[in-house]
């Protein structure tokens, strides 16, 4: 038993015998504690549960926690690769006691662990206490029956736990191991106490006070136990190592890269191959967790994690990419206690590939001009601010990579001359950055944003977290605090609140503080990264620095995704049905439906709507998972990525892939694949239903789809059959006759129409067909027929006027047609033997003049026009008239 899978499977069975509840593992990203960049300890999960706040459904747990110490307080990075016991990511194996068991029953735990299931011997164990904590003392020695010797009273800190200025705290006992005399150190609280002979291997935490102010402390109602193990630190005890990195799980992991690069992990090499198996652990784990790499908080640690493990894979000579090649080892090796892992394995392969191509590039180029930049310096000399800021700034080569390169040369860093270079840099950029038009009045979100960083988006896979708030703003101006009833804009370090962009509207939800609480009713984007919650005070006031606890409308949220991912469908459909040329021109995801415009030349028939509408229900029958990768946007592109329309894009992309296409040359490969940013389902059958309402025009070339998805498609359906009943009552037919029934009613009318129509021509035509002999008079020997006829419809005048042309055989005939609203319509027909004296167009042209309109046109023989005074018809007639009489 000396494993690392099988000690940590020890471990946890060994408290489940004891009566514990095995929890899982939380994820790296803290989503109950918004003053943590990355969980760091076992009890991280469980502090609500400490504090009251949170209720369980049991009293004792045990956890084997994943950990990072990266960034912020708790940051071990410059240390990994040159100690024994550094890492950035390790395992916290604990114990925990909420209100159930105390010191008595933590300590025997714990003896019995590690000297009977552990087999550890007794004889090179020690322990400590705090200095004023008699009962622990006693405890060890009637428990463990270690003499007063191997007991230490610790006065300091070190063995006093407190979760803040206020709140739980407690004395502390560590478990110490000691590797043996052949190795320099003395044992804790002795001047050699730093030294690697006595190594620390667990800490009982005795939760037992609450720090009410800073000069009163009172005794807990309910003391509880918090215990960590690193089982790194076991691992190598139990295995006879006295370095971590020498435990079969690095092991295993060293001589992956060892393959890989074909370099030994002896002498100058060793540290670079600790420093990529480290890495590599902490970079997969933290992007199976929902951190990409980017240049702000979260993102930029993991991003300084991988390019650390890069650079010194370029030390090792490797020419391609490496890290990704490793993860294979590591699933291996982690991946049945850390599912996880297996799941994410295509995003962490994709994304390690992606930043290691990037960087490389940086790196080339940085290492060369550092090079120059130093080549007349020596042991000891120090490197100028200015200089390593232009590698920063200018080349893209970060601070850690340029001291970590001058390392081996014993050459410093002038950290407050990089610092002051970087603030002279901030000032320039704001003196500079004034906005135009809406944007001037935002100036205050650029400051938040250099104030504070970008936003932490948690919100891919939570809806719910805790976050600090950062900045209150009401009538565009940052304030202390708000009170109830005040609409204010809220933004704060991390949410889960999803910003609106990509046409997908912003989250809505509850953000609720010790003090207040507040609405949320809407959430954006400002500033490049910055979060404002558009929120209104409903209760207490709150105060830039409370904590918060952040919720986001789930049933809102639902909707979207599956409106967003049916976006994606429904593209997809569309430029399978209609060709490659439809491409999205805009799009609106809201909780209530979906629209998106596409580029198309003309309407889009039924039966077109319809095969769009099934294939894209066939891909959501498919129930196929949702994927997420990260990519360049080449290679995004290269692999029949789209990108959406609006959208900006930076070097690496989130690359959405659902559903698999079921024919054509895409067969068996993923149905859609596009660039989104935004949030989606988790499979697709997860939408539920998609039903397109139609289409429409909105501009050249450009046609808008929209649909419904889920209970708004049942909804609608639902309405419409209701709708199809009500008219088969009212038909006296059955639904499924509806459609015929209503057809030959549709024909019988048009029938009736036609027939009333021709009795209307025949009424204004005096009854017969092209009127009687006294329809007419002789003008100047030309025979003139003139009508002003009402309600009779413009299109009819042209056959009405061939008919009088046929009853006078030789002759002009003008009608004058006078709608409902007053207006007139003008028809003059010459039949062929006068054309050569009256021109129809000139005569229109008369009539219309006289209606208090103008123009006209046609042909010599016939010419129509329009006026918009109908009243002046007879005044039109005799208008022609005269001119006949000339």
């Amino acid at each position: 038993m000396s494993g690392v899978n099988e000690i940590r499977s020890t471990f946890l069975d060994y408290f489940r015998k004891n009566g514990h509840e095995v929890v899982s593992s939380s994820p790296l990203v803290p989503r109950n504690d918004p003053t943590l960049m990355f969980t760091n300890a076992g009890m991280v999960q469980f502090k609500n549960v400490f504090t009251g706040l949170e209720k369980r459904p049991y009293t004792t747990a045990t956890t084997a926690q994943k950990c990072v110490r990266a960034g912020g307080k708790h940051n071990d990075l410059d240390n990994v690769g040159y100690t024994a016991r550094h890492h950035t990511f390790f395992e916290m194996l604990g114990n925990f006691s909420f209100g159930d068991y105390f010191k008595a029953n933590a300590i025997e735990l714990a003896w019995n662990l590690i000297t009977k299931e552990f087999g550890l011997d007794a004889k090179r164990l020690l322990v400590t206490v705090y200095h004023t904590d008699d009962e622990a003392f006693d405890l060890w020695k009637k428990i463990a029956g270690l003499s007063d010797d191997k007991i230490i009273r610790i006065p300091t800190s070190d063995n006093f736990w407190a979760m803040g200025d206020t709140g739980p705290c407690g004395p502390c006992s560590e478990i110490f191991y000691d590797h043996g005399d052949h190795i320099w150190g003395g044992p804790p609280g002795s001047p050699e106490e730093d030294g690697d002979r006595f190594i620390e291997i667990w800490n009982l935490v005795f939760m037992q006070y609450e720090q009410v102010t800073k000069d009163e402390r009172i005794d807990l109602p309910r003391p509880s136990i918090d215990t960590g193990m690193g089982l790194e630190r076991v691992a190598a005890v139990l295995q006879g190592r006295h370095d971590n990195y020498d435990i079969d799980l690095f092991r295993a992991l060293i001589s992956a890269s060892e393959e890989a690069t074909g370099v030994k992990a002896e002498g100058e090499h060793r540290g670079s191959h600790r420093v990529i198996a480290d890495h590599l652990r902490s970079s997969a784990f933290l992007i199976a967790d929902g951190v990409l790499p980017s240049n702000e908080g979260r993102g930029y640690v993991l991003r300084r994690i991988m390019r650390r493990a890069m650079r010194h894979a370029q030390l090792l000579g490797a020419r391609d990419p490496l890290l990704f090649k490793l993860l294979p080892a590591l699933i291996q090796q982690m991946g049945r206690a850390y599912p996880e892992l297996v799941r994410a394995e295509s995003l962490i392969s994709e994304t390690l590939k992606l930043e290691e191509n990037r960087f490389r590039k940086t790196l080339e180029r940085g290492l060369s001009l550092l090079s120059d930049a130093t080549g007349a310096l020596h042991k000891g000399d120090m490197l100028d601010g200015e200089t390593a800021f232009k590698l920063y700034d200018t080349y893209g080569f970060p601070l850690d990579l340029t001291q970590d390169a001058l390392r081996a040369r014993e050459i410093g860093v002038d950290i407050s001359g990089f610092t002051d270079a970087m603030q002279r840099q901030k000032a320039e950029a704001r003196s500079h950055w004034t906005g135009s038009g809406d944007k001037a009045t935002e100036t205050i979100w650029f400051e938040l944003k250099e104030k504070h960083g970008a936003t932490e988006f948690l919100g891919y896979d939570t809806e719910t977290a805790e976050g600090v708030v950062q900045a209150i703003v009401r009538d565009g101006k940052a304030v202390d605090s708000a009170s109830a009833g005040q609409q204010i804009q809220v933004v704060v370090n991390q949410t889960p609140f999803y910003g609106e962009s990509g046409g997908q509207m912003g989250d809505t939800g509850v953000i609720a503080t010790d003090n207040a609480k507040l609405n949320i009713s809407d959430t954006q984007k400002k500033g490049e990264g910055v979060f404002v919650h558009i929120a209104t005070v409903t209760e207490g006031m709150l105060k830039v620095g409370d904590a918060a606890a952040l919720t986001v409308d789930h049933d809102r949220r639902s909707r979207l995704r599956s409106n967003h991912s049916a976006t994606h469908l429904l593209h997809e459909a569309l430029r399978e049905v209609l060709g490659t040329h439809v491409a999205q021109k805009g799009s609106l995801v809201a909780p209530e439906r979906l629209r998106f415009d596409v580029s198309h030349p003309k309407p889009m028939s039924a039966e077109e709507l319809q095969k769009v509408e099934d294939m894209a229900n066939a891909i959501i029958l498919q129930n196929a998972p949702v994927t997420t990768r990260l990519m360049s946007v080449d290679d995004a592109i290269a692999e029949g990525a789209m990108a959406l329309f609006g959208e900006k894009y930076g070097d690496e992309v989130r690359v959405v892939a659902m559903g698999k296409a079921i024919e054509g040359p895409k067969a068996g490969k993923p149905y859609s694949i596009e660039l989104c940013g935004g949030t989606h389902v988790n499979a697709t059958g997860d939408i539920g239903l998609v039903r397109v309402l139609g289409e429409s025009a909105v501009g050249a070339g450009v046609r808008r789809v929209e649909a419904v998805t889920g209970e708004a498609a049942r909804a609608y359906l639902a309405e419409q059959d209701d709708r199809v009943k009500t008219l088969a009552g009212a038909l006296k037919v059955q639904p499924a006759e509806v459609v015929s029934r209503v057809e030959a009613l549709i024909d019988e009318r048009r029938k009736l129409e036609k027939e009333l129509a021709d009795a209307k021509r025949r009424l204004a035509m005096g009854g017969g067909q092209g009127g009687s002999a006294g329809d007419f008079r002789e003008i100047g020997g030309v025979k003139f027929m003139g009508k002003a006829l009402n309600g009779i419809d413009a299109k009819d005048l042209k056959g009405l006027a061939d008919e009088g042309k046929a009853s006078l055989g030789s002759g002009v005939v003008t009608l004058i047609g006078v709608s409902e609203d007053g207006k007139a319509s003008a028809v003059v027909a010459v039949t062929p033997d006068l054309v050569d004296r009256f021109s129809a167009v000139d005569l229109v042209r008369i009539a219309s003049m006289a209606l208090g309109g103008k123009g006209g046109g046609g042909r010599p023989d016939m010419a129509q026009a329009g006026g918009p005074d109908g009243a002046k018809a007879n005044e039109a007639l005799e208008a022609v008239a005269a001119v006949l009489s000339a």
